[in-house]
Protein backbone atom coordinates (compact mmCIF):
# COMPACT_ATOMS: atom_id res chain seq x y z
CA UNK A 1 0.00 0.00 0.00
CA UNK A 2 3.04 2.61 0.97
CA UNK A 3 4.44 1.43 -2.16
CA UNK A 4 1.47 2.20 -4.19
CA UNK A 5 0.50 5.63 -2.28
CA UNK A 6 3.94 6.88 -3.07
CA UNK A 7 4.10 6.02 -6.74
CA UNK A 8 0.52 8.47 -6.74
CA UNK A 9 2.22 11.10 -4.89
CA UNK A 10 5.54 10.45 -7.50
CA UNK A 11 2.88 10.94 -10.36
CA UNK A 12 1.19 14.11 -9.33
CA UNK A 13 4.78 15.97 -8.54
CA UNK A 14 5.74 14.98 -12.24
CA UNK A 15 2.04 16.34 -13.36
CA UNK A 16 2.81 19.60 -11.24
CA UNK A 17 6.07 20.41 -12.78
CA UNK A 18 5.06 19.91 -16.21
CA UNK A 19 2.23 22.00 -15.83
CA UNK A 20 4.23 25.02 -14.53
CA UNK A 21 7.15 23.94 -16.67
CA UNK A 22 6.09 25.55 -20.03
CA UNK A 23 6.42 29.32 -19.73
CA UNK A 24 2.67 29.72 -20.30
CA UNK A 25 2.14 27.23 -22.96
CA UNK A 26 -1.62 27.06 -22.76
CA UNK A 27 -4.06 27.39 -25.82
CA UNK A 28 -3.63 30.76 -26.68
CA UNK A 29 -7.90 32.69 -26.53
CA UNK A 30 -8.67 36.36 -26.73
CA UNK A 31 -9.65 37.61 -23.00
CA UNK A 32 -10.21 41.21 -22.41
CA UNK A 33 -10.91 43.55 -19.36
CA UNK A 34 -14.19 41.11 -18.51
CA UNK A 35 -13.79 37.69 -18.95
CA UNK A 36 -16.02 34.97 -17.88
CA UNK A 37 -14.61 33.16 -14.90
CA UNK A 38 -11.44 30.97 -14.16
CA UNK A 39 -12.41 27.45 -14.48
CA UNK A 40 -8.85 25.65 -14.30
CA UNK A 41 -8.88 22.13 -16.36
CA UNK A 42 -6.91 19.09 -16.38
CA UNK A 43 -3.27 18.63 -15.25
CA UNK A 44 -3.42 22.87 -14.13
CA UNK A 45 -6.32 21.45 -11.67
CA UNK A 46 -4.58 18.21 -10.17
CA UNK A 47 -1.29 20.46 -9.84
CA UNK A 48 -1.33 23.91 -9.20
CA UNK A 49 -4.46 25.85 -10.08
CA UNK A 50 -5.01 29.74 -10.47
CA UNK A 51 -4.87 31.57 -6.75
CA UNK A 52 -6.86 34.52 -7.46
CA UNK A 53 -5.09 37.98 -6.18
CA UNK A 54 -6.88 38.90 -3.32
CA UNK A 55 -7.81 42.61 -4.15
CA UNK A 56 -7.31 41.93 -8.20
CA UNK A 57 -7.06 45.30 -10.06
CA UNK A 58 -6.80 43.99 -13.84
CA UNK A 59 -3.85 45.80 -15.99
CA UNK A 60 -3.01 49.60 -14.86
CA UNK A 61 -4.36 52.26 -16.24
CA UNK A 62 -3.29 52.67 -19.81
CA UNK A 63 -2.34 49.11 -20.25
CA UNK A 64 -4.07 46.11 -21.67
CA UNK A 65 -3.58 42.52 -20.50
CA UNK A 66 -4.74 39.09 -22.05
CA UNK A 67 -4.59 35.65 -20.23
CA UNK A 68 -3.86 32.60 -21.51
CA UNK A 69 -7.16 31.11 -21.62
CA UNK A 70 -10.58 32.69 -22.01
CA UNK A 71 -11.77 31.21 -18.77
CA UNK A 72 -9.39 33.12 -16.59
CA UNK A 73 -10.04 36.76 -15.60
CA UNK A 74 -8.26 39.90 -15.43
CA UNK A 75 -9.61 40.43 -11.81
CA UNK A 76 -8.19 37.86 -10.65
CA UNK A 77 -4.49 40.15 -11.00
CA UNK A 78 -3.23 42.52 -8.73
CA UNK A 79 -1.16 45.59 -10.00
CA UNK A 80 -0.05 48.35 -7.30
CA UNK A 81 2.17 51.22 -7.75
CA UNK A 82 5.06 50.43 -5.88
CA UNK A 83 8.31 52.88 -6.39
CA UNK A 84 8.78 53.36 -10.28
CA UNK A 85 6.88 50.30 -11.05
CA UNK A 86 3.87 47.98 -9.71
CA UNK A 87 3.85 45.08 -7.25
CA UNK A 88 2.18 42.31 -8.81
CA UNK A 89 0.44 38.96 -7.66
CA UNK A 90 -1.15 36.82 -9.64
CA UNK A 91 -3.42 35.08 -10.37
CA UNK A 92 -3.54 33.83 -13.59
CA UNK A 93 -0.25 34.22 -16.32
CA UNK A 94 -0.82 36.88 -18.80
CA UNK A 95 0.87 39.41 -21.01
CA UNK A 96 0.79 43.06 -20.38
CA UNK A 97 1.17 45.92 -22.17
CA UNK A 98 0.89 49.41 -23.83
CA UNK A 99 -0.22 49.28 -26.99
CA UNK A 100 1.85 52.79 -27.65
CA UNK A 101 5.52 50.95 -27.08
CA UNK A 102 6.24 49.85 -30.60
CA UNK A 103 9.89 49.18 -31.34
CA UNK A 104 10.98 48.25 -35.06
CA UNK A 105 15.02 47.78 -36.26
CA UNK A 106 17.77 48.08 -33.51
CA UNK A 107 16.77 47.99 -30.68
CA UNK A 108 17.11 47.03 -26.96
CA UNK A 109 14.11 46.28 -24.37
CA UNK A 110 14.36 45.80 -20.60
CA UNK A 111 12.82 45.37 -17.44
CA UNK A 112 13.82 44.46 -14.08
CA UNK A 113 11.84 41.99 -11.83
CA UNK A 114 12.14 41.34 -8.52
CA UNK A 115 10.67 38.00 -6.92
CA UNK A 116 9.19 38.43 -3.77
CA UNK A 117 8.14 35.38 -2.61
CA UNK A 118 8.89 31.26 -3.38
CA UNK A 119 6.07 30.27 -5.67
CA UNK A 120 4.78 26.61 -5.06
CA UNK A 121 6.71 25.42 -8.54
CA UNK A 122 9.47 27.34 -10.29
CA UNK A 123 6.96 29.94 -12.17
CA UNK A 124 8.85 32.41 -14.90
CA UNK A 125 8.70 35.92 -15.91
CA UNK A 126 9.81 38.39 -18.13
CA UNK A 127 9.02 40.05 -21.63
CA UNK A 128 8.42 40.12 -25.36
CA UNK A 129 8.47 42.06 -28.13
CA UNK A 130 7.49 41.94 -31.55
CA UNK A 131 3.56 41.57 -30.76
CA UNK A 132 0.71 41.97 -33.16
CA UNK A 133 -2.56 41.25 -32.78
CA UNK A 134 -2.31 40.86 -28.96
CA UNK A 135 -6.37 41.26 -28.43
CA UNK A 136 -6.65 38.89 -31.68
CA UNK A 137 -6.78 35.54 -32.88
CA UNK A 138 -3.56 35.81 -34.08
CA UNK A 139 -1.14 37.16 -31.58
CA UNK A 140 2.45 37.16 -32.10
CA UNK A 141 5.26 37.59 -30.06
CA UNK A 142 8.46 36.35 -29.07
CA UNK A 143 9.02 36.03 -25.04
CA UNK A 144 11.99 35.65 -23.09
CA UNK A 145 11.67 34.39 -19.16
CA UNK A 146 13.55 33.49 -16.32
CA UNK A 147 12.67 31.55 -13.29
CA UNK A 148 14.04 31.51 -9.53
CA UNK A 149 15.52 28.04 -10.25
CA UNK A 150 17.92 29.87 -12.28
CA UNK A 151 16.75 29.22 -15.22
CA UNK A 152 16.08 30.98 -19.22
CA UNK A 153 13.40 30.02 -21.72
CA UNK A 154 12.66 31.83 -25.12
CA UNK A 155 9.27 31.20 -27.09
CA UNK A 156 7.54 32.69 -30.20
CA UNK A 157 3.96 32.49 -30.22
CA UNK A 158 1.76 32.83 -32.84
CA UNK A 159 -1.88 32.01 -32.68
CA UNK A 160 -2.33 28.75 -30.94
CA UNK A 161 1.31 27.80 -32.34
CA UNK A 162 4.24 27.62 -29.61
CA UNK A 163 7.83 27.57 -31.40
CA UNK A 164 10.84 26.87 -28.57
CA UNK A 165 13.96 29.24 -29.37
CA UNK A 166 15.59 28.32 -26.32
CA UNK A 167 15.02 25.51 -23.93
CA UNK A 168 14.78 25.96 -20.54
CA UNK A 169 17.90 25.71 -19.19
CA UNK A 170 20.48 26.58 -16.35
CA UNK A 171 22.41 30.50 -17.10
CA UNK A 172 25.09 31.53 -15.07
CA UNK A 173 23.37 34.79 -15.55
CA UNK A 174 20.49 33.82 -14.18
CA UNK A 175 20.64 34.26 -10.07
CA UNK A 176 19.10 31.22 -7.94
CA UNK A 177 16.19 32.48 -5.61
CA UNK A 178 17.35 32.41 -2.30
CA UNK A 179 15.63 30.41 0.58
CA UNK A 180 12.47 32.53 1.01
CA UNK A 181 12.12 32.90 -2.73
CA UNK A 182 14.12 35.92 -3.60
CA UNK A 183 15.82 37.58 -6.49
CA UNK A 184 16.11 40.24 -9.05
CA UNK A 185 16.79 39.57 -12.40
CA UNK A 186 16.94 42.65 -15.42
CA UNK A 187 15.58 40.93 -18.45
CA UNK A 188 16.78 42.70 -21.91
CA UNK A 189 16.62 41.70 -25.29
CA UNK A 190 18.63 42.90 -27.79
CA UNK A 191 18.11 43.55 -31.56
CA UNK A 192 21.51 43.93 -33.39
CA UNK A 193 21.50 43.50 -37.15
CA UNK A 194 20.75 40.10 -38.08
CA UNK A 195 20.38 38.54 -34.26
CA UNK A 196 18.50 38.52 -30.99
CA UNK A 197 20.52 39.03 -27.67
CA UNK A 198 18.73 37.55 -24.62
CA UNK A 199 20.76 39.31 -22.10
CA UNK A 200 20.09 38.62 -17.78
CA UNK A 201 21.57 41.07 -15.07
CA UNK A 202 23.27 42.56 -18.06
CA UNK A 203 25.26 39.26 -19.09
CA UNK A 204 24.45 37.85 -22.60
CA UNK A 205 22.68 34.40 -21.89
CA UNK A 206 22.15 33.56 -25.53
CA UNK A 207 22.09 35.08 -28.47
CA UNK A 208 19.62 33.69 -31.79
CA UNK A 209 19.51 34.48 -35.42
CA UNK A 210 16.96 37.06 -35.74
CA UNK A 211 15.26 35.29 -38.78
CA UNK A 212 11.54 33.53 -38.82
CA UNK A 213 11.31 35.44 -35.76
CA UNK A 214 8.79 38.45 -34.70
CA UNK A 215 10.68 41.48 -33.50
CA UNK A 216 9.38 44.91 -34.95
CA UNK A 217 6.03 45.52 -32.89
CA UNK A 218 4.57 45.81 -29.52
CA UNK A 219 6.87 45.41 -26.42
CA UNK A 220 4.96 44.62 -23.03
CA UNK A 221 5.84 42.33 -20.11
CA UNK A 222 4.59 38.55 -19.46
CA UNK A 223 4.09 36.86 -15.95
CA UNK A 224 2.73 33.19 -14.77
CA UNK A 225 0.39 32.28 -12.52
CA UNK A 226 0.83 32.33 -8.77
CA UNK A 227 3.87 34.72 -8.39
CA UNK A 228 4.53 37.53 -6.41
CA UNK A 229 7.06 39.73 -7.83
CA UNK A 230 7.91 43.83 -8.26
CA UNK A 231 8.48 44.93 -12.06
CA UNK A 232 9.64 48.27 -12.97
CA UNK A 233 8.85 50.12 -16.01
CA UNK A 234 9.95 48.23 -19.63
CA UNK A 235 12.05 50.14 -21.17
CA UNK A 236 13.78 50.50 -24.56
CA UNK A 237 16.31 51.98 -25.97
CA UNK A 238 18.68 52.60 -29.54
CA UNK A 239 21.75 52.77 -30.72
Amino acid sequence: MHTRLNNIAGALSAIALLACSAGGQGNSQTTTASSTPATPTGARVMADSDAAAIGGTGAPKGFLARTDRPTQKLSDIKYSASGNGWEVTTGPAHILWNPKNVASGDYTVSATFDQLAKPMHPEAFGIFIGGSDLSGPTQSYLYFLVRGSGEIFAQTRKGDALTGRIAWQKSYAAPVADSAGRATYTLAMKVAGDSVHFLVNGHQAAVLPKKDMPTSGIYGIRINHNLHVHVSPITITKP
